[in-house]
């Protein structure tokens, strides 16, 4: 699993590439950290070259949420595949998260 962050017309991006299962969760959870300080940023996970999510990787996604919405950011989704679109749609995260 690979991350990157950057920080893109005043909005923070955070780049998954990979598999985001139990195994990768916890290195991945740290790379996230830098979206805490996101007031005045909206965030957005780029999830093109996310090829699998499980649990362990919605729930930091969901923190990622949690953490931003008090703050006034907000959280979208972009580029997810098919495959990924329909755990979200299973878990109901489709109407927690906004997509681009």
């Amino acid at each position: 699993m690979n991350t990157e962050f950057k920080e893109e017309n005043n909005d923070f991006v955070m780049y998954f590439e990979g598999r985001l299962d139990t195994a990768a969760a916890p290195e991945t959870e740290k790379a996230t950290a830098s979206l805490q300080d996101c007031e005045g940023h909206d965030i957005i996970l780029d999830c093109t070259k996310l090829e699998y999510i499980s649990s362990s990787g919605l729930r930091i996604f969901l923190g990622i949420l949690k953490n931003a919405k008090p703050k006034g950011s907000h959280v979208y989704i972009r580029g997810i595949s098919d495959d990924i679109r329909s755990v979200f749609a299973m878990t109901g995260f489709t109407n927690l998260f906004e997509f681009k």
